[in-house]
């Protein structure tokens, strides 16, 4: 396993992390998912990822019974909450969202779900239009002055956003965003190439990519529709679908095809080759896998391998393919 630094910080998190959502509780049960977080960990994988909104709770409920059940050496391993959609389908308005309340109160109940003491990594999900930034990044300082929190971050928040929140934590002495967690593959990159690129510098933001095979596109699985024990078949999920019907979907499919052929081409798995393509950005310091079977897991670690093996020539085909 590879260990990449989280951004400027002094964190160190393996380059491939194990996700929860879709898979947990979902797809999953106790049993799969603590055989998956064993293989995982047994490769190097340090890096466990969750939120509140996963299953409503219970994929964190599932991950912390399984890492208390492993007893793996807590010091050993990192697990992240994010905040904002609340742990229900209904949320009261103090249930969701940014707000103080809501932010502490979440990371107190994601610290019992996942029996910790800490959370290694906390993220404000998504950005919230209704609460101002200095409240949200005074509540995430307060949760790290409590050790409540070790790190901060955000996930799909705007690029002046995150600005802004690293501006007024250094103008108050509160801790800033340490990382951003977004969804970054062959066929979405320019908020991580582009959007960030002057934060890595200016903040030392970290990134944890989520989506490195955008949700099974880049496999070549729906290459001929949509198998029944696929992603986007999985109740709840069905908007996976319907992005995928449109006009727009379609057009990726069609990148995903032509990169699947190149793959097949140049003899190498479509998921390791999109997962290798991922590590290879400078400003990746992890990307989280969402394998939900043992041999899949398995062949996805294989993309550390692969990265290595293929030479600039042949990566700027993939570009081409994808493109």
């Amino acid at each position: 396993m590879e260990y990449r630094r989280l951004g400027s910080s002094g964190l160190k998190l393996s380059a491939l992390s194990f996700g929860a959502w879709v898979t947990f509780a979902n797809q999953l049960d106790r049993g799969q998912a603590r055989a998956l977080i064993a293989q995982a960990f047994e490769a190097g994988i340090n890096f466990f990822d969750n939120a509140e909104t996963y299953a409503n709770g219970e994929a964190e409920r599932i991950m912390g019974d399984v890492l208390a059940d492993l007893r793996l050496p807590r010091d050993a391993w990192c697990v992240s909450s994010k905040v904002y959609f609340g742990a229900h389908d209904h949320p009261a308005p103090t249930q969701k969202g940014l707000s103080r309340k809501h932010v502490i109160e979440a990371c107190e109940q994601a610290l019992r779900r996942l029996r910790v003491e800490h959370l290694d990594l906390y993220y404000c999900h998504r950005p919230d239009p209704e609460t101002p930034i200095a409240e949200t990044v005074g509540a995430m300082d307060s949760l790290i002055r409590q050790g409540k929190v070790l790190y901060w971050g955000t996930s799909e928040w705007p690029a002046e956003s995150i600005a802004e929140a690293a501006r007024i934590a250094a103008e108050r002495g509160w801790y800033a965003p340490t990382m951003e967690q977004p969804e970054y593959n062959l066929l979405h990159r320019d908020r991580v190439e582009v959007e960030y690129a002057p934060l890595y510098a200016s903040l030392g933001l970290g990134t944890t990519t989520w989506s490195p095979l955008a949700s099974g596109l880049l496999t070549g699985k729906y290459a001929a529709g949509i198998p029944a024990d696929s992603r986007m078949a999985t109740p709840g999920y069905e908007w996976l679908a319907r992005r995928l019907a449109s006009p727009e979907g379609q057009a990726r499919l069609e990148r995903a095809r032509r990169f699947a052929a190149l793959a097949a081409e140049i003899g190498a798995k479509p998921a390791q080759l999109a997962i290798a393509w991922c590590l290879r950005s400078p400003h990746v310091s992890s990307v989280i896998l969402g394998a939900g079977r043992a041999e899949q897991l398995r062949e996805n670690l294989g993309a550390l391998a692969l990265s290595a093996q293929l030479d600039a020539a042949t990566w700027m085909r993939v570009e081409v393919a994808a493109a």
